[in-house]
């Protein structure tokens, strides 16, 4: 039977919780969308891959990730207030997009994608948060391997 090990196609299940597994339920696979990755090969944390190294399919994990090993803590410098300009598109702001709550996928200066959050629509500038949405949460993750190829 297969371990997980660099060069595998993993498929696992698992639910993700703030803090422990009694904590509020942040997110889950489901069976039309298991996670599933080469492992060694796809971006995942570093300590979620420590968590299911050598684990085959059929084997349950459980264990947490704190903050400064999972997304960070959260950087005040990460929230920017950019003037609406910088969302215009065709010569048009499309108000929508920028309500409160909302993420905008934008660019960083050396190209790169980044999603912000909305945290204020103002009359002539938007103010987002740039820090990744679990920044500043301890993680626990619990799951399943279904499979290991």
């Amino acid at each position: 039977m297969s371990i997980i090990q660099n060069g595998k196609r993993v498929v696992v299940h698992y639910a993700l919780y703030d803090t422990t597994p009694e904590g509020e339920l942040l997110e889950r696979t489901d069976d039309d969308q298991p996670f599933e990755f080469i492992f060694g090969e796809e971006e995942l944390l570093p300590h979620f891959a420590k968590g299911i190294e050598g684990l085959k399919a059929g084997d349950s994990f459980s264990f947490g990730i704190d903050c400064e090993n999972a997304y960070g803590r959260e950087e005040e410098d990460a929230v920017a207030e950019l003037p609406k300009s910088s969302f215009m598109i065709d010569g048009e702001i499309d108000e929508e997009e920028l309500q409160e709550g909302n993420y905008i996928e934008m660019e960083d200066e050396d190209g790169n994608e980044v999603l912000g959050y909305v945290l204020e629509n103002r009359l002539n500038s938007v103010v987002l948060d740039f820090n990744h949405p679990l920044a500043g949460m301890d993680l626990w993750f619990s799951g399943k391997v279904l499979s290991v190829e």
